[in-house]
């Protein structure tokens, strides 16, 4: 490498803005799913003493990223980071209605204990959870990093902007995508392969509401793809695998994939 191609590299660097390493963020999110869920915990704790001592540290890593952020310009991290913790009781009993979800939802499942230790879903839906309070709470990166993270080890990509109910169950995943301001109810079912996401991809409408809302205890099977903001799929519906739906379904309908015409019918 020439000396003006390192000046013109070293020039970047000196202009780039702090930003939390990877690394922090990742060790901090690790962390705090193995306080919530001892099954995903790579520690083995002694004492109550050292549990709180280890919770405490968890806290001050959130806020040493915070402080870090560019965002930190008005000094509030202390303030994000203590709103962040009071909600994680709430995030805790949302994670564990999802496992529960993914048992009841899953004939293959023998317990929230394997759901929690080896189901990519409950994970990816983990990494949600946690990701998308701190998008409300105006957080920038640090909950796409989060949610980056997971979609390389899972295969599930799910934005951070997503509002996503209770008792949500992504079974198998891979390849399962769901938009940032997509809303998603309760009871909510969907398999591989499902995208949830925007007719336009056109930067103006970055502010727009471009992506589908899934009510109520809706299944969407393998492969479908649901496209649009204006796009709604009523309660109780299933929509089958493989179909193409860019406008919105009344409730209790089910969609599916007619071969022998090439055509998505609707069985009210």
């Amino acid at each position: 490498m020439t000396d003006v191609f390192l000046d013109t590299l070293y020039q970047k660097h000196q202009a780039c803005t702090a930003c939390p390493p990877s690394d922090k963020v990742t060790g901090f999110f690790d962390d705090l799913v193995g306080l919530l869920f001892p099954d995903l915990s790579v520690r083995q704790f002694e004492s109550r003493e050292e549990f709180k001592y280890f919770a405490k540290k968890n806290q001050q890593d959130l806020l040493a990223i915070l402080r870090y952020h560019p965002d930190n310009q008005d000094g509030n991290a202390e303030r994000k980071c203590e709103i962040f913790f009071q909600a994680v009781p709430a995030i805790e009993a949302m994670l564990q209605a999802d496992a529960s979800a993914m048992l009841n939802g899953d004939p293959a499942a023998r317990s929230t204990q394997e759901v929690i230790r080896s189901y990519p879903g409950f994970k990816a839906t983990a990494a949600h959870r946690i990701a998308h309070q701190l998008f409300k709470q105006e957080v920038s990166l640090i909950p796409r990093m989060i949610s980056e993270i997971m979609h390389m080890r899972t295969g599930i990509d799910i934005h951070p902007g997503a509002t996503i109910g209770k008792s949500f169950c992504v079974d198998h995943g891979t390849g399962v995508v769901i938009g940032e301001t997509c809303i998603i109810g309760n009871n909510v079912k969907i398999y591989q392969g499902v995208t949830l996401g925007a007719l336009s991809v056109k930067k103006e409408d970055a502010l727009k509401k471009r992506h589908p809302t899934i009510e109520d205890n809706v299944i969407i099977y393998a492969g479908a793809t649901i496209l649009g903001g204006n796009t709604t799929i009523g309660k109780n519906t299933i929509i089958g695998g493989n179909v193409w739906i860019t406008e919105s379904v009344a409730a209790d309908s089910k969609i599916y994939y007619n071969y022998k015409n090439h055509s998505c019918n609707s069985n009210l």
